[in-house]
């Protein structure tokens, strides 16, 4: 059993219950773009920055369209249910026990404007002494650099990190970064 000296959380469905509402600001952004974006392809796109969903989205689709243009828009749609938005509390709770005792960071595939912004409001972000989002890295989940970020930031090795994930790119990123992996969809179920 490895010594745990730092704890890294994704954001949206781990620390955030946003998940539902990104699932709406998509339905309604695809739909006015005549994208199709089933909810299984959603969910198993966690971590992924909307930019990138949205240009594969395209190219799959034969559409053209300024995929950072919608990405703005998808964003923009999202950030208007941010009152919405409640804490995971089994999760929250583990940052809150943890808070001054080992250092810890977020690693999300969201940006940094919006990622700060939840965890603003959910009034949790003095718990975090790092914020790595997807413009910190050039390789997005499920490659590990956003942990590895995260993991240099608050000067830990990523052996001796614990990372919280809710999607199975975002937990393949974890491992890849050699780091000990938890599935907070078990954290939560108990």
């Amino acid at each position: 059993m490895r010594e745990i000296k730092g704890l890294i959380f994704d954001c949206d469905g781990t620390l955030a219950d946003s998940m539902p509402l990104h699932w709406r600001a998509w339905q309604m952004v695809t739909q006015r773009h005549g994208l199709h974006f089933p909810i299984d392809r959603f969910y198993a796109s966690g971590g992924i920055p909307s930019r990138d969903i949205l240009k594969s989205l395209a190219q799959e689709q034969g559409r053209s369209l300024d995929h950072i243009a919608v990405a703005h828009e998808k964003e923009e749609t999202y950030l208007k249910t941010l009152p919405q938005i409640e804490p995971i509390h089994a999760v929250v709770e583990i940052a809150k026990e943890n808070y001054k005792k080992i250092p810890m960071a977020v690693a999300s595939g969201g940006s940094q404007q919006i990622i700060c912004m939840v965890l603003d409001h959910l009034k949790i972000r003095h718990l975090f002494d790092a914020v790595v989002t997807n413009e910190m890295v050039k390789n997005q989940k499920p490659a590990p650099d956003i942990f590895l970020e995260a993991a240099k930031r608050i000067g830990v090795e990523p052996k001796f990190c614990r990372a919280y994930e809710d999607s199975v790119i975002g937990l393949q990123a974890i491992r890849a970064a050699g780091m000990e992996a938890v599935d907070v969809r078990d954290v939560v179920a108990k």
